[in-house]
């Protein structure tokens, strides 16, 4: 590959300026500084010949199946993209952190990635970006969350891609009251983590009750609880027709199980991090197998579009006996977005922070063929308001089918996003 020679002004600045006050300059302005041969500006993460891109994920968490399937879903991207070229001339290079679920580790492995990367293509957990948020703000750092609290709207560098946890909430009660037979005067338990991505879902459901004429039936857990008895038994007292459930996948199968062994036969629906394939090689897949649904934004690697069949393809060649489940789908699928800035900000001869994000915020009508359009212009609001409904179905891949194509209900088209709430 051909390298390009650095056009350099640090002869004259070594004559006036410190060298950490030259570094710090850097930063501020995203990392601007040289210019390749190519007659592309380089910044942070980007040298003539590579762009390194990072990763921060949960491989030994409570999501670590999801990041697992995130991560290798971005690692077959990098490779494909790399094996036609790279982008811009460069070789694309995945810089991977584990934080395992835990704020203080992701913000250390922040700060081992924050000097070397031009930005971050995962992050999973909204508590870790939510945390961050304002040294990603200084770094002018582009930040794709595989989290969709409101908490992280608002802030140009933080793209939420789909919908927002309420959103999914809101569709999902209009699916229950459509479909489902909820009706208004029904009581629907809603159970949820506490911070943001619960809270963040509770908000939803709460505005869609209150439109609907429905009560819900709050139970706030902790991420480190697995066993819903007790909140099963009281929603079973309250009499609730049906249960939404904004945790994870242990917390899920956990509920479902013990709802259906009570009696409970209210269908469930779950935010779109709350459920995995490997759940229906345990015991508790006859419960997730009955009346259980997923909010979701996204289309599920079972789905019949053209690209996403070629995904799982690809994936199954890549990782022969891995899990294919959703979250390949939105690995894959975050990475092409962040690619697809890439290609964007070297059309406009700026790989700079700065001129990733202008790339990318310009996008008002972005279609990749993996799902529903987004629009990435508005800081404010989430790239769509479209959610699907998925049913668990064991013989799927990935364990879910397609129950209710994306679409937006009324009340969440006309919905207030609660951005940075």
């Amino acid at each position: 590959m051909k390298r390009m020679a650095r056009v350099t002004v640090a002869g004259a600045l070594a004559l006036t300026l410190p060298l950490a006050m030259t570094a710090c300059s850097d930063k501020a302005t995203g990392g601007g500084g040289a210019t390749g041969a190519d007659g592309v500006k380089h910044g942070t993460g980007v040298t003539d010949d590579k762009i390194s891109i990072g990763v921060q994920t949960d491989m030994t968490g409570v999501y670590a199946p999801l990041g697992k399937s995130l991560t290798q879903a971005q690692k077959m991207y990098v490779e494909q993209v790399n094996a036609e070229g790279g982008i811009c001339g460069r070789t694309l290079e995945l810089v991977v952190r584990d934080h395992g679920y835990d704020v203080q580790k992701a913000v250390a492995s922040y700060g081992e990635l924050e000097s070397s990367v031009i930005g971050l293509s995962q992050f999973v957990g909204s508590p870790m970006v939510t945390a961050l948020g304002d040294r990603i703000t200084s770094d002018k750092m582009f930040v794709i969350p595989n989290a969709w609290a409101t908490t992280l709207l608002g802030n140009e560098y933080i793209q939420v891609t789909g919908t927002t946890y309420d959103v999914d909430m809101i569709n999902a009660l209009d699916f229950l009251t459509e479909e489902k037979g909820i009706k208004k005067g029904d009581k629907v338990g809603h159970v949820y983590f506490e911070g943001d991505y619960g809270e963040s879902a509770l908000a939803g459901s709460k505005h869609a009750a209150k439109e609907l004429g429905l009560e819900i039936v709050e139970q706030k857990i902790k991420a480190t609880d697995n066993d819903m008895s007790a909140q099963v038994s009281a929603l079973q007292s309250a009499g609730v027709s049906a249960i939404l459930m904004s945790a994870g996948p242990m917390q899920s199968a956990s509920l479902a199980g013990v709802a259906r062994s009570k009696g409970v036969t209210a269908p469930i629906v779950a935010s779109n991090s709350g459920f995995s394939p490997q759940l229906l090689k345990t015991p508790a897949a006859p419960a997730l197998l009955k009346g259980f649904y997923l909010a979701s934004a996204g289309a599920p690697i079972s789905s019949d579009l053209e690209k996403i069949k070629k995904l799982a393809d690809d994936y199954k060649k890549k990782y022969p006996g891995q899990p294919l489940d959703n979250a390949v789908v939105n690995g894959y699928t975050s990475a092409v977005v962040f690619g697809d800035a890439l290609t964007k900000a070297c059309e406009a001869k700026d790989l700079t922070r700065e001129g990733l994000i202008k790339a990318h915020r310009s996008t008002t009508a972005y279609d990749d063929g993996y799902g529903t359009p987004m629009d990435f212009s508005k800081v404010n609001e989430p790239g769509t308001r479209k959610t699907y409904i998925l049913r668990t179905d064991e013989k799927a891949a990935g364990g879910l089918v397609v129950e209710r194509d994306a679409a937006a209900s009324k009340i969440a088209e006309a919905y207030q996003v609660p951005a940075g709430k």
